[in-house]
């Protein structure tokens, strides 16, 4: 890592396991029509199932970024950095249920979201699995008037608030040290959706 990053690590007292192998998730179609549901395990064998999924981006008043490095034990992309908070509706749950949830469970925090778009893409993770999902991004602001974040080390093993800038200098110089989805939506971000991030100080 460079030495421009100084993460904070996760404390392990407040360690609660929130996921789990056989969660049913919501298999769609790629207009995100409902097909099934799966177990997240066998959703995530092979070349992975079709799902929906989501990914949260938090940033603060000074207009930094907030981003974890994925816990050690983590099946899929341990210890890599990646967004604030990233993860799937369960049968049953609508998006806004479900993004509540997982701020609740991963960051001990909430806070009001703004959708941004969807989009598909599928990743393969060495010989163990794949994401295969219909992501949908979402933007928020913690403020100090926000519950001050509380992350969970069976998720999160380090964070930090990064300036924009930053983020785009790490990515430049160890691109791998990052989730793939991450990398996909961040270029996004920056390129069409900054006014919609500025606006979140407004």
């Amino acid at each position: 890592m460079s030495s421009l990053h100084s993460p904070e690590e996760t404390p392990t007292s407040t360690a609660v396991t929130v996921s789990f192998d056989e969660e049913p998730l919501i298999l769609v179609d790629p207009d995100d029509n409902v097909v099934g549901h799966q177990s997240k395990y066998l959703t995530h064998q092979g070349r992975g199932l079709l799902h929906r999924a989501f990914s949260i981006f938090l940033f603060d008043s000074l207009g930094r970024v907030m981003l974890h490095q994925r816990a050690a034990d983590k099946p899929l992309w341990p210890g890599y950095w990646t967004n604030a908070c990233c993860s799937h509706p369960r049968r049953g749950e609508t998006l806004e249920q479900a993004t509540a949830r997982r701020l609740q469970e991963e960051l001990g925090t909430v806070t009001e979201l703004y959708y941004c778009y969807r989009f598909i893409y599928q990743a393969q993770f060495k010989n163990v699995g794949s994401e295969h999902e219909l992501c949908a991004v979402y933007i928020g602001q913690l403020t100090e008037h926000s519950p001050p974040l509380a992350p969970n080390p069976t998720e999160i093993a380090a964070h930090g608030w990064y300036h924009l800038s930053e983020v785009d200098r790490w990515i430049d110089e160890d691109p791998g040290a990052f989730t793939p989805w991450f990398l996909i939506e961040w270029t996004r971000l920056r390129r069409d959706f900054q006014q919609k991030i500025t606006a979140l100080n407004v």
